[in-house]
């Protein structure tokens, strides 16, 4: 079970993945939360549009179904248009069998049961520009998009990729997205299986500044807090981890958009990508660490 992350650490943990981004309006605020709940998240849809204009589609609606259609669209050149956050109109009732399979990790079943789960509540929404028909083109740069952003996501939460689903395979109602997913899944699990291509120092793990480290890192991360605006120092920053380093962190963290024990001043990996820390060889890593 997981909380969806903020709007901020949604978009930075796009941008850690190399996705490039293009922002619609009040995108963060627009949303469904209105009528409904938006969380826990279990995973990933992937829908295709059906139509052009895609972005304006997806933004405003249609009569009856009213926008936000999905969080983002992915146009043909892999740009990832954000359009709404939170609840969007996406996904609508589905399979209790295939929702209780991606929660726990198990085998969704070939045929989806009956409509019985609002996947709007559960999934982030994602729709691929295209017409659906059989002839219309999913170029390179549009089928990249959608592994990134899903193995973003999946990195975010720490979530392996059969929690990423197509519509098809939640209700019998819905034939989209018209690619295998078998496919873009063992695309996502090889992404997962890899970091991605950066200059930028990889998260050492929250248990690594638990134990009050000295490293380069330190003062390369400390040095970034300072460029951001995010300084708590009197003096430094030193490659010492210390009460000035969380407490500067913590600032960090407010920025993204994080509250509560998630803004404590604990690195966690997704706003750690988003800081962009310069790329030092010295470190020995190890895993693990919910965001802050």
């Amino acid at each position: 079970m997981s909380t969806p992350l903020s709007a901020a650490a949604f978009r930075a943990a796009l941008r850690a993945e190399g996705v490039t981004v293009a922002e619609h309006g009040t995108w963060s605020t627009h949303n469904r939360d209105s009528v409904g709940s938006w969380g826990p998240v279990q995973g990933v849809m992937l829908h295709h549009t059906a139509g052009t204009d895609s972005v304006n589609l997806c933004r405003t609606g249609r009569p009856g179904l009213p926008g936000p259609l999905c969080v983002a669209v992915l146009a043909k050149d892999g740009t990832v248009h954000l359009v709404g956050y939170g609840r969007t109109n996406h996904a609508g009732l589905g399979s209790r069998a295939v929702y209780d399979a991606v929660r726990t990790g198990g085998t969704p079943p070939a045929r989806p049961g009956a409509d019985a789960v609002d996947g709007n509540t559960h999934f982030y929404g994602f729709e691929i520009e295209n017409l659906g028909n059989g002839r219309d083109p999913y170029p390179a740069a549009q089928l990249e998009a959608a592994e990134k952003v899903a193995a973003a996501l999946c990195r975010a939460h720490g979530w392996a990729a059969d929690r990423v689903i197509a519509h098809k395979e939640w209700t019998t109602r819905k034939i989209d997205p018209s690619f295998p997913m078998a496919v873009m899944r063992t695309r996502i699990a090889a992404r997962l299986g890899t970091r991605p291509t950066t200059t930028y120092q990889p998260f050492p793990g929250a248990a690594w500044f638990r134990r009050n480290p000295t490293s380069p890192i330190v003062t390369a991360m400390g040095k970034r807090l300072v460029a951001v605006g995010c300084s708590a120092y009197t003096d430094g920053p030193g490659p010492r981890w210390t009460e000035s380093d969380r407490r500067s962190y913590a600032k960090w963290q407010h920025k993204l958009g994080y509250t509560g024990t998630a803004a404590d001043g604990w690195p966690g990996a997704t706003s750690w990508a988003a800081l962009k820390v310069p790329y030092t060889k010295e470190v020995r890593r190890t895993r693990g660490g919910a965001d802050g």
